[in-house]
């Protein structure tokens, strides 16, 4: 223990007699143990600083990447889990509104019943015995995915014939809407088979052709 003790102490002199000015990397292997320790202990630091800084610094940035990539990941699975659960739902919504288009287009008409809903029109203001002045169609409107069928219709009758003319009008087998329906007394013209109250009823009906079902028929414009 105390030959240590001299020897540290005779390394201690040493190196505090050394000149740093004429200090030699060359002549390291003469310089007192003890400078060649702390420089060994400052080449390890600077060693272990650069190694710290390329090796734990790099996986703290590359950690911190991840951990942002692992908390979109799981919020990405949420919302997809989410989602899988109610796509049995979201099925059956499609199907239900698959079969609720297929019931409507299947109330519209085609081009060859066109003629054939006029003639209903006609036939509906005779059983009501309506005295009909026009019904002729206009020409049609086209839209992004139908084609609109205007006419006019304008008959005369009393007020409870006209409404459920009107009445059967709504009730056809195809979809009809009626649009602009005016009334408007009519004279009488001294005809006593039309005597009394009597109205002209004039409206613009529409039915509508589905491009879909024209373009199977070859027919779209």
């Amino acid at each position: 223990m105390t030959l240590n003790r001299e020897r540290f102490k005779d390394e201690w002199q040493r190196l505090q007699n050394v000149d740093w000015q004429s200090l030699d990397i060359k002549q390291a292997g003469e310089w007192p143990s003890l400078l060649k320790m702390l420089v060994a202990l400052l080449v390890f630091a600077l060693a272990f600083a650069a190694m710290y800084g390329w090796q734990v610094v790099g996986a703290r940035d590359l950690l911190a990447a991840e951990q942002r990539q692992e908390a979109h990941l799981l919020e990405a699975y949420r919302h997809n889990a989410s989602e899988a659960a109610l796509l049995p739902d979201r099925h059956r919504q499609v199907a239900v509104l698959e079969d609720q288009m297929a019931q409507r287009q299947a109330m519209l008409p085609t081009s060859a019943e066109i003629p054939s809903l006029l003639d209903s029109i006609s036939d509906a203001a005779i059983a009501h015995r309506l005295i009909i002045e026009s019904v002729h169609l206009k020409p049609t409107v086209s839209s992004a995915h139908y084609i609109e069928h205007p006419f006019d219709i304008q008959v005369r009758g009393g007020y409870h014939a006209l409404a459920q003319f009107a009445a059967d009008i709504s009730n056809l087998a195809r979809v009809v809407t009626q649009h602009d329906l005016m009334l408007s007394p009519v004279d009488h013209y001294g005809d006593t088979l039309h005597s009394g109250d009597m109205l002209r009823m004039t409206l613009l009906a529409r039915t509508y052709s589905y491009k879909a079902v024209l373009a199977e028929e070859g027919l779209t414009p």
